[in-house]
């Protein structure tokens, strides 16, 4: 058999495949037997739509020899006919898998799963910080406490402020109790932050990465976790593009007509990118070299944002060369 597709479940998984004499095989095995029937079959391709547990299975199926094909499930989407099944969703995943322009996502390794994981547990953290100082922010203001915008300022004058209003003791227990939540979570994320920067340190492709303006210990761990050494990306632009830094395009006619940036996109990376290209921005008027001489003109004709997206852009595509070539990066 040339090639199987796999409709992943937790417990049941659905296959599809065309056997040598051409005929249609369509089974439903459990998780128990999903490696010997994959076996028993012996298919060169197994094909899975790039979903929850699909890296796991194709790093066991490639460990076995096979090729892996996981597509994106957007892209499977258009190949199903008729309601959805399990057995419809494994027959799409074989017609996406059988094009030949299809784009395929590639299987992280260990490594990348691990780093990934890292930082989702660090943007859960994140939420639930900004979640706790939200909800007391709101309460002290029911209270005519106002406080301004910001954590670090929100932490720094958040004692004072309680200590110097005029609360009832089951208020400020209250508020204690939020502040107390509040520290536990910093304390988590400054834990993960230092994790992150070890792993920068350590990590030859983080270093080069971390020299680029702009981009710290999160970003550069977090573009290796995402794409890996960049080689399935025929050039940085497809990167942005991936990344969704680019316009959105609408062309017909002939005519090209671009407009913003789209919702398709790696949000997570996007808005580290944009967040690092703020910091740089945000320090340019005592500097005159040509990065930042490009950037101010920008500023100058386009606006702000806009500069963000382009200084964005370009981190994304020098990101590329570091990680795809391997060079350092040597300021201009």
């Amino acid at each position: 058999m040339e090639m199987l597709a796999i409709d992943l479940g937790k417990q049941s998984f659905h296959l599809h495949g065309i056997d040598a004499d051409g005929v249609v095989i369509s089974r439903k095995v459990s998780r128990a037997k999903l490696e010997n029937a994959v076996t028993e079959l012996d298919p060169a391709i197994v094909a899975m739509e790039a979903c929850a547990s699909a890296h796991h299975w194709g790093r066991r199926f490639s460990s076995a020899g096979r090729q892996v094909r996981l597509v994106n499930p957007r892209f499977v989407k258009a190949f199903v006919r008729g309601s959805k099944n399990d057995a419809i969703d494994a027959e799409a995943i074989f017609d996406a898998a059988s094009r030949p322009t299809m784009r395929f996502v590639p299987v992280k390794t260990t490594e990348q799963q691990d780093l990934q994981s890292l930082h989702r547990v660090r943007e859960r953290l994140v939420v639930q910080r900004t979640s706790l100082i939200n909800h007391a922010r709101g309460l002290l203001a029911e209270y005519g406490v106002v406080l301004p915008k910001g954590p670090w300022r929100f932490r720094q004058q958040v004692p004072s402020a309680v200590a110097e209003a005029d609360l009832s003791n089951l208020a400020r227990e209250l508020f204690t109790e939020l502040m107390d939540q509040l520290t536990d979570v910093e304390a988590r994320l400054a834990k993960l932050d230092a994790k992150l920067v070890s792993i920068c340190r350590e990590h030859e492709a983080c270093r080069r990465l971390a020299a680029l303006p702009g981009v710290g210990p999160v970003i550069a761990t977090a573009l290796v976790a995402a794409v890996d050494d960049g080689r399935h990306f025929r050039s940085g632009r497809e990167l942005a593009a991936w990344i969704g830094l680019v316009p959105r395009q609408y062309t017909t006619g002939g005519k090209p007509r671009l407009g913003g940036i789209g919702r398709r996109a790696n949000h997570y990376l996007r808005r580290q990118l944009i967040h690092g290209a703020r910091a740089v921005i945000s320090r340019l008027a005592a500097k005159d070299d040509g990065r930042s001489v490009w950037l101010k003109g920008i500023v100058a004709r386009a606006g702000f944002n806009k500069a963000l997206v382009a200084l964005a852009n370009k981190t994304a595509r020098l990101a590329w060369v570091l990680l795809a070539r391997k060079e350092d990066y040597l300021p201009a």
